[in-house]
């Protein structure tokens, strides 16, 4: 396991990227590499479907090409029949996965992704642009989202939110570190459709509305909480609980052969000590309204609809 504790873990933190460079250099470690080795096991922890990415897969037309980028083990890729889906994602692994079960997928950055401009009727990004590790790089993905769409075509997005307690309750995340080890770890589909959908922030991408919305500079600037974000060591976040800063190293914990035997909590329950390795990904946890800021540095969209579900903040915009 070249990620594990001894590699990762070095004795000097690592670094908030204070360059593109060195934000790519962080990712390739700290998200790229780790997925390689965690694949299989994560695979195992995603079957559950989001009820709200279900819904948005499901009105789109028949016959639509829809892109899938990140799409990891293919959870989205067979839910409507009726579309042609076509996934990708930066882990050999996870795409291999995918294959084994019939489906389009292939390996690409998310930053270059070698299909057509304007030739997607939609696309979806669902927990990917959290690990980018700078403001310019996560503008830059959804800018090759919104370059893949065609004129009217639409995008879903979704990253981890800094907020996972949100109108007084408790995101799942927070609420599984009172759940026994055993039970089902997927965060999804127990809860009704009003907890899921909190917030709902139609056309905030019109002129008339972007006032209301901080700028990306602001949250570049001073981050959620006014605390310099720039120029520090990245820390560990501690599992099932709140975040303390936006930019984390966030432990899973491997279990070698999922599927066989008890089920092991990839995220470690507190107070758990699982001899299995512990890998550490890069992850950026968005304020509100920070991804609408970001999605308002780009000209060419609108934005349809914003809300909160389950410990993270959603987009839904347009091509225009």
């Amino acid at each position: 396991y070249p990620l594990v504790c001894d590699s990762q873990m070095k004795e000097t933190p690592t670094s908030f990227p204070e360059s593109d460079k060195e934000a790519s250099q962080l990712e390739q470690e700290y998200v790229h590499q780790v997925y390689e080795e965690i694949a299989r096991h994560f695979s195992s922890t995603r079957h559950t479907p989001w009820p709200h990415i279900v819904e948005f897969l499901k009105a789109l037309p028949s016959g639509s090409l829809v892109a899938d980028i990140g799409c990891g083990n293919g959870k989205y890729l067979g839910i409507n029949k009726e579309l042609y889906m076509i996934g990708c994602d930066h882990s050999q692994n996870l795409v291999d996965i995918c294959r084994e079960k019939h489906y389009q997928a292939f390996v690409c950055d998310a930053l270059a992704v070698p299909i057509r401009s304007g030739s997607c009727d939609a696309c979806i990004s669902i927990a990917v642009i959290h690990h980018f590790a700078t403001a310019e790089r996560r503008v830059a993905a959804l800018q090759e989202l919104v370059r893949l769409l065609r004129p009217g075509g639409k995008a879903l997005i979704y990253v981890w939110a800094m907020e996972q307690e949100y109108n007084k309750k408790k995101s799942k995340y927070l609420r599984e570190n009172r759940i026994s080890q055993g039970k089902k770890e997927e965060i999804s589909s127990d809860t009704s459709v009003q907890e899921l959908l909190v917030k709902q922030m139609p056309d905030v991408g019109n002129q008339d509305s972007a006032p209301s919305v901080p700028s990306i500079n602001d949250f570049q600037d001073r981050g959620c909480n006014s605390r310099e974000v720039t120029n520090s060591k990245l820390p560990i976040h501690t599992n099932r609980t709140s975040f303390h800063s936006q930019d984390v190293l966030v432990p899973w914990h491997l279990k070698e052969n999922p599927g066989k035997g008890k089920p092991i909590e990839p995220f470690g329950p507190l107070g758990s000590h699982d001899p299995g390795p512990v890998f550490h990904r890069y992850y950026h946890v968005f304020c509100e309204g920070e991804m609408e800021a970001a999605c308002q540095t780009l000209s060419n969209i609108s934005i349809l609809q914003s809300y909160y579900d389950q410990g993270n903040w959603c987009v839904i915009l347009q091509k225009v």
